[in-house]
Formats: structure tokens, sequence, C-alpha cells
């Protein structure tokens, strides 16, 4: 089978239904299992832009041991005199700052409870349905319509045709879904301040936005779009330096199988292309990361009447 012949079984005979569900879909398995980490760099982030971590009420918390990464299930000697009543309960300052991943993840869970740890899950569902559902089908109809197109009149240009897909595509995605994007950063970034009370969803964090504004009668809803630029200053490089890199890739490798290349290999391929571009988009766009993430949780101060 040709190269031609197996793009047209793999891409061109698929709908925008068919393209949009199996995306939404994938979207959906990766906002579980990669939830966790997103909450890590997002606290890692909020951290740094000044967002205080301080737990309230006793301290369980084991110490880490920096050269075994090992607790230490020693209680802290404010820890055993809160147990006793002497003094009121206290948690020493480590651990109300994290020092990286692993320990974001270690102190959410002893802190917060193992379930936090999917904190904003829903609010991801919620995005990553409608926005996979619309960047990877308008990706895919976008570049072939514009690869139909400079083949046949611009040849010089179509190497170019991934990267402007690529953002146009995010762009798309990315406005039409904004305010969900904003409550999920700020459910994930902001701690539980009250033990036992069930924490806010994704309407409930919308409204909290929302209410300084409405305070003012000024009904500015736009404020639910706070910080749209930076998310595109983030996701159009992103997009385009992934999309860039991975076509060139994928051909590559899909050159070297040959033409026999079965539906496994095929996937594994696909898998290969989209990590290594996926890390590269990502180193490259990390300092536009964390200037969303900033941006997403400032809070609105009405302006002096």
């Amino acid at each position: 089978m040709s190269s031609d012949n197996k793009k047209s079984v793999f891409d061109t005979n698929m709908g925008f239904g068919e393209r949009a569900f199996s995306a939404a879909g994938a979207a959906a398995i990766s906002a579980v299992l990669v939830n966790p980490l997103d909450i890590a760099k997002t606290r890692l982030q909020a951290q740094a832009a000044g967002v205080p971590y301080h737990y309230q009420g006793l301290c369980h918390m084991a110490c880490f041991d920096t050269n075994t990464m090992l607790p230490d299930l020693r209680l802290t000697t404010s820890s055993a005199r809160a147990v006793l009543g002497s003094e009121p309960p206290v948690c020493p300052s480590d651990c109300s700052r994290y020092t990286g991943t692993l320990d974001v993840l270690y102190k959410v869970i002893r802190q917060e409870g193992f379930t936090r740890l999917w904190r904003g899950t829903n609010a991801s569902l919620a995005l990553a349905v409608p926005t996979v559902g619309i960047y990877l089908p308008c990706y895919d109809i976008f570049r072939n319509s514009m690869e139909e197109f400079t083949t046949q009149n611009a040849p010089n240009l179509t190497p170019y045709v991934p990267l402007v897909a690529g953002s146009v595509s995010r762009s798309l995605a990315c406005i039409s879904c904004y305010p969900i994007e904003l409550a999920r950063t700020r459910m994930q970034a902001f701690k539980d301040t009250q033990i036992g009370v069930k924490p806010p969803g994704v309407w409930k964090t919308l409204l909290e936005v929302i209410n300084p504004v409405k305070s003012t009668n000024l009904q500015n809803y736009r404020v639910l779009w706070t910080g749209l630029g930076a998310q595109l200053a983030r996701d159009v490089p992103f997009s385009a330096i992934c999309w860039s890199t991975l076509e060139p890739i994928r051909r590559r490798i899909l050159g070297l199988v040959g033409d026999e290349a079965s539906a496994p290999c095929i996937l594994g391929t696909n898998f290969s292309a989209g990590f290594v571009a996926g890390i590269l988009a990502a180193a490259a766009t990390c300092p536009l990361d964390v200037a969303k993430t900033r941006r997403q949780i400032e809070v609105y101060s009405p302006p002096p009447s």
C-alpha cells in the first residue's frame, strides 16, 4: 500500500464527527491520568506567584529525607506538643512550601487527601471534550485543505502548513472554551480553606470570579476571559512548535517502516512522534505557561468609585 493510499485510509475517510469523537475520548482519558501532574505544575507556578499554602490544623506531615526520598514517620516536636494539648496545632514552615513535583504530590495526599490529586478533573473533562473535539478535527481539516492548496499553487509553502493549521485550530478551541480553563486553573491552584467542607466546583468557581464584577454593577462578564491573551500566547506557539515538529518526525519514521506498516506500528509511530514533539513544545513555552497561570489566578479588584 502506498503512503498516499495509507493516508487516505487513516485520514481522509474519517468524517468530522468520527474525528471529534475519537479526539474527545482520548482527551478525556489523558485528562484523568495526568491530572495529578497538572495539580503539581499549577501549584508550583502559583506558589512562585505568591499564593500561600498554609496548612490549617494539626500537622501529620512526615518529613522528607532528600537523600532517600522516603518519609521519616516521626512527628515534629511542635506536632507532638499539639497532640498533648500544650500548644495550639501548628505545622512547621516546610509543610506550607512545595519544593518539587514529588513534594507537591506527597503533601497534597497527606494534608488534603488522596482524592485531591484529581481536584479539577471535572473541569478538565468538561474542557477536554469540547476543546479537543474542536482542536484536532479542525487541525486535520485545515491541514488537508491547505496542503492540497499549497501543493498545487505554492509548493514551497507546504512545509509550513502544520504550523499554520495548528495555530489557527488551537486559537479557535482556546477562545471557545476559555472560561472552563480559567475555572480549572483556579480550582487546582488554591487549597481548600475549610476542612470537611466540599470545595467549590466549576460553576461556583466561575461565580466567584464574576461576583466582584457584579458588585460594581458593570455586568462585565468579559472577566471570564481574563488571561485569554496569555493563554493564546502560550497555546499558539505550543501548537505551532508541536505540529511542525510532529509531522516531519512521523513522516520520517513511517518512511523507515515502509508501506507495509500495521495499525499498531502506526499507533506507535504517532505516539513516539507526539511524545518528542510535546516535550520540545512544552520546554519552549514553559515561561509562557507560567505567565498564563499567574494571570488566571489574579484576584479581580473593582475600580474605585
